[in-house]
């Protein structure tokens, strides 16, 4: 392996290390228990501190203020769009729109998770949603939060600095230390990165006043939150009441820093010289509006900008067609059939092959997926040609098999349909017609289309309920996603790909959808089998189907 190779891979395995690290010395159980405990001490502690005349009067000069309680929010909010915006002077490439999700979605976290858990989902958000390589992301989110804890103390210190260290004390000296440390080792690392990328900027001056400004947007909610209760707060007064309240945080315990961001701006608000049980509602009151916003964009961060944090749930809308190359004239058809212990059937089965289709020779081939029974040796008594997979590794893997030795022989077409006599090989002339016809690279030949001697009333009702989930998260038009008959032109067979090994109906569907082949069905006869059993269970079909059509989804 290459020099430069290693050191990268060795680069994303410290980025992942240091992420899973952040709160690797205490498991998430722990963490939420002691959070929620937290939370609850808290509440016992603050509840009965609270004047309920005073709350009630705050809350009713609030409502009749609803201009002031907007102009609060939005203020707010601006703090986060200049953080997003500094982040994007990090990260040029990018966008807004997922700067601000990212930063969002962390803040919501972190008012439902205790210990400030929420924050490597600022990483996560940008990094699933935009492909942003995670030691950028993760690089760019440390030293930009540091530079926000830097200004905070930096603003605390010039707007109040006997106040604002008095009230922190020796801890805030050792917050201080701590937050430069950080702060140091960020930049340091920032650079080595910015070195080596060139889609990584180290922040100017703007970026870092950007932070600095965000904080004194958010003294403005302080403010007029302040005034609710009837404390009349100077600019400077409103910044030192943000930035303890913020410092304190910084170690919050319990979701959303409840308790300690109370408890540090009462504080602040008793040094100034205010009633501490006004002092309290205004606290309280300021954190709720902090709480309902972030929660609120938290949720809608986790959905907008597309794609959701979720993932897709339906493949996305293409426009683009794939191009059908001329067939060779001697290509043949090949037809294979997945079997799994159909000794009574399958011999009935390769007696029904055509010899040939559109003038066109038919080469059969039985995939043996590890049966216990006759199966490979009756089949090869019929003429057949066998590949024995060994053990028995799943209709999925047995297709994509079937699938490659198809591209390996240069095949026109390659179809496939069962071993068990239920799907009818005399009618491969009809699966291939919109192949050879250049009207589809992927045929499905539709029980539902064509005729039904026989189905099983819960059978009927779960292939139709399936079928329309598919066409839903397929967005096409189809009538039976679960077709064990099916044909690829040889592009289609080359591109094919088949996740998982347990089943490939609704996943080889979905691959070629997205890779904009196209799509038709044909009418096809069905007959109930006589023999054997079907190996398909519903509860382990939809546990192993429904992950690998996720999978699917936003893989394409």
């Amino acid at each position: 392996m290459r020099k430069d190779v290693k050191l990268a891979l060795r680069r994303r395995v410290c980025t992942v290390n240091f992420l899973s690290g952040i709160r690797s010395r205490i498991s998430t159980k722990t963490a939420l228990i002691v959070g929620v405990l937290a939370g609850l001490v808290a509440a016992l502690l603050v509840t009965p501190s609270v004047d309920g005349e005073a709350f009630a009067e705050a809350a009713r000069q609030a409502a009749d203020q609803p201009a002031g309680v907007i102009g609060a929010l939005v203020a707010f909010g601006l703090a986060f769009v200049l953080r997003a915006i500094a982040w994007q002077r990090v990260l040029p490439d990018l966008p807004f729109s997922h700067a601000l999700a990212g930063i969002h979605l962390a803040l919501g976290a972190n008012h439902v998770l205790p210990f400030r858990l929420g924050e490597p989902l600022r990483v996560l958000g940008v990094v699933r949603r935009r492909r942003v390589g995670i030691e950028a992301a993760t690089v760019s989110t440390v030293t930009l939060r540091s530079a926000d804890m830097v200004a905070v103390i930096a603003l605390g210190a010039v707007v109040a600095p006997s106040a604002f260290f008095g009230l922190v004390g020796f801890a805030g000296w050792l917050l201080l230390a701590l937050v430069a440390v950080a702060a140091v080792v960020g930049w340091k690392w920032l650079s080595n990165v910015a070195q080596r990328r060139p889609d990584v900027v180290m922040p100017g001056l703007v970026a870092l006043s950007l932070s600095a400004v965000a904080w004194i947007a958010e003294s403005i909610l302080v403010r007029q939150v302040a005034t609710w209760v009837g404390i009349n707060l100077s600019w400077s007064e409103a910044i030192l009441v943000t930035t303890v309240a913020v410092a304190a945080q910084i170690a919050a315990i319990a979701p959303g820093g409840f308790g300690t961001y109370e408890a540090a701006a009462v504080a602040a608000y008793a040094v100034l010289g205010y009633d501490p049980e006004l002092a309290l509602i205004a606290a309280l009151g300021a954190h709720a509006l902090k709480t309902a916003y972030s929660l609120v964009v938290g949720v809608i961060a986790a959905f907008l900008p597309a794609p959701a944090l979720t993932g897709r749930f339906r493949l996305s809308k293409t426009s683009h067609t794939m191009v059908a190359r001329p067939i060779a004239a001697d290509a043949p058809v090949v037809l294979f059939m997945p079997a799994y212990n159909e000794e009574e059937a399958v011999e009935a089965c390769i007696e029904r092959v055509p010899d040939q289709v559109h003038g066109r020779r038919v080469e059969l081939i039985v995939v043996d997926d590890g049966s216990r029974d006759s199966t490979a040796k009756r089949a090869e008594a019929s003429g057949a040609e066998v590949i024995r997979l060994g053990d028995n590794q799943g209709l999925g893997a047995a297709v994509r098999v079937g699938l490659e030795i198809g591209v390996e022989r240069a095949a026109a077409a390659v179809v496939f349909c069962d071993a068990d006599g239920e799907y009818p090989p005399e009618e491969l002339h009809n699966v291939v017609a919109p192949i050879f016809d250049g009207e589809a690279d992927y045929v499905i030949g539709s029980r539902f289309l064509g005729r039904i001697d026989h189905m099983r009333p819960h059978r009927r009702f779960g292939n139709h309920v399936l079928t329309r989930v598919l066409q839903v998260v397929a967005r096409q038009r189809i009538t039976d996603g679960q077709s064990g008959y099916r044909a690829l032109s040889f592009e289609a067979a080359r591109s094919a790909e088949i996740i998982h090994d347990f089943n490939y109906a609704q996943v080889l569907t979905l691959d070629l959808l997205a890779k904009g082949f196209r799509y038709r069905e044909v009418p096809i006869s069905y007959h109930f089998r006589t023999t054997g059993e079907s190996f398909i269970k519903l509860g382990r079909y939809l546990r192993n189907v429904v992950p690998a059509v996720y999978r699917e989804i936003n893989a394409a």
